[in-house]
C-alpha cells in the first residue's frame, strides 16, 4: 500500500504539469444549452460543414428538432439530407474505407466528443487552424498537431469578422455539447427542483426530530 501512494505521490507532479500544458492553450467555450437559437445555430453550422464526413449516430432528427424547438417539418427539408425518417438517427453516407482512403483516417462519429475531450477543447481546435504550406491540405491546427482533417471552416472564416467566427464556432461548440447529452438541461433544472424540496422537507423533519428526543435527555 505505502508503495502504491509513493508512486501516486510522484506521478501527481506530472499529471499537473501535463494537464497545465493543455490548459495554456485551450479557450474558453461559450456554451449555454439554455441559448436555443444558439443550438439552432449550431445544428444548421453541424449539418452543412460538418456532417459530410462526421457523423452523430447517437441523435435522433426528431429528438433534435423537439429539443431545439424547430418544426419537424423544417428539420426534413432544411437539415435532413442523409434519411427519409425523421426517427432515424443523423448519420451520413461517407463510409469508413472511404473516409481512411481520404484522409488517412476514417472521421469519428461527434456525438461524444465534448464529453471525450471538452467543450473548450472542441472551440479552440474549431478555432485553431493557421495555413501551413507543408501538410497536404494546406493548413494546420494549433491543438491538434498535423492533423489530417482539412479546414473545412476557412471559407466561412473568410467571410466573416474574427469576432463572428468565434462566435459561429461557439454556436457549433454549444451544439455538439448538446448531442452528447440532449438531457442535461432537463436533468440540472430537476437537480434544482430536488435541492429545494429537501431543503423545505429539512424543516418538518428537524422539528420532528426534535420533537422525538426532547425527552430522551
Amino acid at each position: 500500500m505505502r508503495k502504491w501512494l509513493l508512486v501516486f505521490a510522484c506521478c501527481l507532479p506530472v499529471l499537473a504539469l501535463a494537464s497545465s500544458e493543455q490548459g495554456e492553450h485551450l479557450k474558453e467555450a461559450p456554451v449555454n444549452l439554455e441559448d436555443t437559437v444558439s443550438l439552432q445555430r449550431g445544428a444548421h453550422l453541424f449539418v452543412n460543414y460538418c456532417m459530410g464526413c462526421h457523423s452523430l449516430k447517437y441523435l435522433r432528427y426528431n429528438r433534435m428538432a423537439a429539443d431545439l424547438e424547430m418544426p419537424e417539418a423544417l428539420v426534413q427539408k432544411y437539415l435532413n439530407f442523409t434519411s427519409e425518417k425523421p426517427g432515424e438517427p443523423m448519420q451520413n453516407g461517407l463510409s469508413h474505407a472511404d473516409g481512411k482512403a481520404f484522409f488517412g483516417k476514417a472521421p469519428p462519429d461527434l456525438t461524444m466528443e465534448t464529453r471525450l475531450r471538452s467543450p473548450d477543447w472542441v472551440y479552440s481546435y474549431l478555432t485553431g487552424f493557421y495555413k501551413d504550406a507543408s501538410r497536404p491540405f494546406g493548413y494546420n491546427n494549433h491543438v491538434y498537431p498535423n492533423v489530417g482533417m482539412p479546414n473545412v471552416m476557412a471559407g466561412l472564416q473568410a467571410s466573416m469578422s474574427e469576432d463572428e467566427f468565434h462566435q459561429a464556432m461557439g454556436d457549433l461548440t454549444n451544439f455538439l455539447t448538446y448531442s452528447a447529452e440532449p438531457i442535461r438541461p432537463f436533468r440540472e433544472r430537476l437537480g434544482v427542483y430536488v435541492l429545494v424540496f429537501l431543503g423545505i422537507l429539512f424543516v418538518p423533519a428537524y422539528l420532528l426530530k426534535k420533537e422525538y428526543w426532547k425527552d430522551v435527555h
